[in-house]
C-alpha cells in the first residue's frame, strides 16, 4: 500500500538491494523489495536515506537506486549535455569485437580452450538499449551509467557504500528535498 501523497524519487533495482538502520554497514535490516518505490530524503556521501512507498524507511547504498524520470523540459528551456555517451559506446564496440573475433578463431579450431581464456581475460562490457535509452557499463570506472541521448549519469556502481570512519574526508550530509512535495 502506498503512503497517500508520495511521490517517489528512485526505485530500487530489479534484484532488490540491502538496507541498515542507520549509515553503518554492522547495522543491517531486511532488504529492501525489487522495484519498490522509494524517495530519497537525505545523502551522507555514499548512504542514502529513503522513505519507502509503504512507509518505512532505511539507509541504503544511494548510488544503486535508479531514479524515476523526471518531466521532459518545457519547449522553451534548452536540453542540458553532459558526458559525450559516444566514447564510452565506441569502446563498447571495440571490446565486443575482440570477443567476436575470439569466438571465431575458437569455433575454427585456431584457439584452444586456454588460448580462449587468455584472449577474452579482462574483457567486460554491458549494453542494454531500449529506444532512445541505453544503459552501458563503463568498466574503466566500474559503473553502470544510462543515457537519454542528450544525458550521461551514473546509476550504479560496483563498490559498497563507505562508513564514515572509514572515509574521514566524506561528503556532509545532504538534504535532499524533491520537487513537488
Amino acid at each position: 500500500m502506498t503512503t497517500p501523497g508520495f511521490r517517489p524519487t528512485h526505485v530500487v533495482p530489479g534484484i532488490g538491494m540491502p538496507a541498515w538502520e542507520a549509515p553503518d554497514p554492522a547495522r543491517p535490516t531486511l532488504p529492501l523489495d525489487p522495484l519498490l518505490p522509494v524517495r530519497l530524503v537525505e545523502r551522507r556521501g555514499d548512504w542514502g536515506h529513503v522513505l519507502c512507498a509503504n512507509g518505512w524507511s532505511a539507509w541504503v547504498d544511494a548510488r544503486f537506486l535508479l531514479a524515476v524520470p523526471q518531466d521532459p523540459p518545457a519547449a522553451e528551456s534548452p536540453l542540458t549535455r553532459t558526458a559525450d555517451p559516444r566514447p564510452l559506446l565506441a569502446r563498447a564496440d571495440e571490446t565486443l569485437s575482440r570477443y567476436r573475433v575470439a569466438v571465431d578463431e575458437l569455433a575454427a579450431g585456431g584457439l584452444d580452450g586456454e588460448a580462449f581464456q587468455g584472449r577474452t581475460r579482462g574483457l567486460r562490457i554491458g549494453v542494454v538499449v531500449d529506444g532512445e535509452s541505453v544503459w552501458l557499463y563503463d568498466a574503466a570506472h566500474a559503473r553502470w551509467v544510462y543515457a537519454d541521448g542528450t544525458r550521461l549519469s551514473t546509476y550504479a556502481t560496483d563498490d559498497g557504500p563507505r562508513a564514515a570512519a572509514e572515509d574521514p574526508g566524506h561528503a556532509p550530509t545532504q538534504v535532499v528535498i524533491p520537487d513537488g512535495t
